[in-house]
C-alpha cells in the first residue's frame, strides 16, 4: 500500500540543471496565447477608441497574469508528471473559454470571461498548494496566501460579470489593482503574515525561457495579423510600403529584444541572491510594457494596411506611437535592473516617440507609422553600434547598455 501512495514532491521538478528546461507540455499551453492574442487585436481594431483602449488593456492585463502565474508555478512544478500535465490541459481548457468571451467581454459573455479567469488563477493555485504538502512549507504557504488574494479578487470578477458595461469596468479594474498589487504587497494575508521573496527559490533560467518563448507569441501573432490582413487588400504603392513597415517594425522589435537583452536577463536572476525579487520585478512587472507595446504595434500595423491614408486623431496616435514607446520602455527597465545602467539608446527612442505624438495631429497616420519604425530603427542601430566597440565579455557588455 505505501508504495501507491504519492511521494512527497513527486510533482516537483528535480535538482538538476538539465531539469529546469521548458517542457513541451508548457509550450503546448502557450498556443492557447495565441488566439487569445488575436482575439485581443481583433478586439481593439474593431473599437479604435480611447474607451475600446480602455478595455483592451485591461483584457490585456488580464491575460499577461494568467500566463506570468502559470509561469511562476511551473518554475517548481514537473511538466513530465500526469497530474502536471492534467492541471495545464485543465487551464487550456479554461484558456480556451477566456479567449472565446473577449469580444463579448464587456457585454453578453463576461460571466464566461470572470469564470474562465478566476478557474485559471484559483485551479492553478490550489493545485500547487497540494503538490507542495510535506516539503517547501514556505513555499506551500505562499501559495495560500496567493488563493486568498486571487479569492478576493474573483469575488470582484464575478460582481463585475453581473453588472452593467461601466460598473463592470469599475469592478474588474479594481479586481486587476487587487491582482496587481498583491505581490507588491508580498501576499499578506492576517494569521499568514508575509511573503518573503527569499522564499521564491525558483530557476532564473527557465523563468527567462518562458518570457523569452512569451514575446515570441507576441512577435508571431503581430506577423499573422500583418500577412492577414495584408493578403485581404488590393494591391497598391501605399499598401506594399505600409507592409514592408509593419515586418520591419516586427523585426526590429525582435532584435531589440533578444540580442541583448534577454540572454542578460537570465544571466543576472541566475547569478543573483535575490532570485525572487529580480522576478518579480524583471519578468512579472518589467515585461508588461514589453509584452503591451508589441501587441499595440500589431494592432496598429493592422489597421494602417486595412484603412487608406488619413489624418491621425490622439487615438490612432496613441496606438502607433504607444506600441514603440511601451515596448522601448519595459526593455530599458529590463536593462536596468540586469546591468545597472540606462541605455541612452532607449532613452533617445522614448524621447522621439514622445516628440513624435505631439506632430501626429498635423501628418497622415501612415507617416506616423513610418516616425515609429524609424525610431525602433534607430534605437536598435545605436546600441547594436555601442556593442560593436566593446570586447565581448559580459562586464564590457553591460557598458555598452548605457551607450
Amino acid at each position: 500500500m505505501a508504495d501507491e501512495q504519492e511521494a512527497p514532491g513527486e510533482l516537483l521538478r528535480e535538482e538538476r540543471q538539465e531539469d529546469k528546461r521548458v517542457g513541451f507540455p508548457e509550450l503546448f499551453f502557450d498556443l492557447v496565447f495565441v488566439f487569445s492574442l488575436i482575439q485581443l487585436s481583433h478586439f481593439i481594431v474593431t473599437d479604435f477608441t480611447p474607451f475600446g483602449l480602455l478595455k483592451g488593456t485591461m483584457i490585456a492585463l488580464s491575460l499577461w497574469w494568467v500566463w506570468n502565474h502559470t509561469a511562476w508555478v511551473m518554475n517548481w512544478l514537473d511538466p513530465e508528471h500526469g497530474a502536471v500535465r492534467a492541471m495545464l490541459f485543465g487551464l487550456m481548457f479554461f484558456g480556451l473559454l477566456l479567449s472565446a468571451a473577449i469580444p463579448h467581454a464587456f457585454d453578453d459573455k463576461g460571466l464566461m470571461f470572470a469564470g474562465a479567469y478566476i478557474a485559471m488563477q484559483l485551479g492553478r493555485s490550489i493545485f500547487a498548494i497540494y503538490a507542495f504538502k510535506e516539503v517547501k512549507a514556505a513555499v506551500r504557504r505562499n501559495f495560500v496566501r496567493v488563493s486568498v488574494w486571487f479569492a478576493l479578487s474573483g469575488c470582484l470578477w464575478i460582481a463585475g460579470a453581473l453588472s452593467g458595461e461601466e460598473m463592470r469596468i469599475v469592478l474588474w479594474l479594481a479586481a486587476l489593482a487587487v491582482d496587481y498589487a498583491a505581490p507588491e504587497l508580498r501576499f499578506f494575508v492576517p494569521g499568514f503574515g508575509f511573503s518573503r521573496t527569499s522564499d521564491w527559490d525558483i530557476s532564473g533560467e527557465h523563468m527567462a525561457e518562458r518570457c523569452a518563448l512569451f514575446v515570441l507569441i507576441c512577435l508571431g501573432e503581430s506577423v499573422l495579423a500583418i500577412g492577414r490582413t495584408f493578403a485581404e487588400e488590393d494591391m497598391t504603392g501605399v499598401l506594399m510600403a505600409t507592409f514592408v513597415g509593419a515586418f520591419a517594425a516586427t523585426v526590429l522589435m525582435w532584435w531589440i529584444y533578444f540580442h541583448f537583452g534577454q540572454a542578460k536577463a537570465s544571466q543576472e536572476i541566475e547569478t543573483t541572491d535575490e532570485p525572487g525579487e529580480v522576478a518579480l520585478h524583471v519578468f512579472t512587472y518589467g515585461h508588461m510594457p514589453v509584452v503591451a507595446g508589441i501587441i499595440l504595434t500589431a494592432v496598429a500595423a493592422e489597421y494602417l494596411i486595412a484603412h487608406p491614408p488619413e489624418p491621425a486623431d490622439a487615438a490612432h496616435a496613441a496606438v502607433i506611437l504607444g506600441g514603440p514607446l511601451l515596448f522601448l520602455a519595459g526593455n530599458l527597465w529590463v536593462k536596468r535592473m540586469t546591468t545597472g545602467r540606462l541605455p541612452a539608446s532607449h532613452l533617445a527612442g522614448l524621447a522621439l516617440s514622445a516628440l513624435l505624438f505631439f506632430m501626429a495631429p498635423f501628418v497622415v497616420i501612415h507617416v506616423t507609422g513610418l516616425a515609429a519604425v524609424l525610431t525602433l530603427l534607430m534605437v536598435a542601430v545605436w546600441e547594436y553600434r555601442q556593442l560593436l566597440r566593446r570586447p565581448a565579455s559580459s562586464g564590457d557588455i553591460a557598458d555598452a547598455s548605457g551607450g
